[in-house]
């Protein structure tokens, strides 16, 4: 993640696949995150799905993901059997047509 947030920091145009997906599993909140800001270590950027309907590419502070719980007092968790399939962009187009990220 740091790499690609050193290159879009750089001012590249990226299209990484994602490193990680996040999510509250007693919620229907995901993070697909691509990259880690290199200013600060705390703020990546991904494809980012609150259970609205309405994903949407941005930042978020990893800290204030630690202090995110769900209903039944679940923290948000890794994935450990993500493995992306498509890129960035390609979920964010997926996942607006959708209104969810696609698994």
């Amino acid at each position: 993640m740091l790499a690609h947030g050193k290159a879009r920091a750089a001012g590249e145009a990226i299209d990484p696949l994602p490193v990680v997906r996040l999510f509250t599993p007693d919620a229907h909140l995901t993070w697909l995150l691509a990259a880690l800001d290199p200013a600060d270590g705390d703020t990546a950027y991904g494809l980012i799905d609150l259970g609205l309907g309405m994903p949407t590419l941005g930042t978020v502070k990893l800290s204030d993901l630690a202090s995110i719980v769900g209903p039944l007092k679940r923290p948000v968790q890794r994935d450990l059997y993500f493995h992306p399939a498509r890129t960035l962009s390609e979920y964010t187009r997926l996942a607006e047509r959708d209104g969810a990220i696609p698994d």
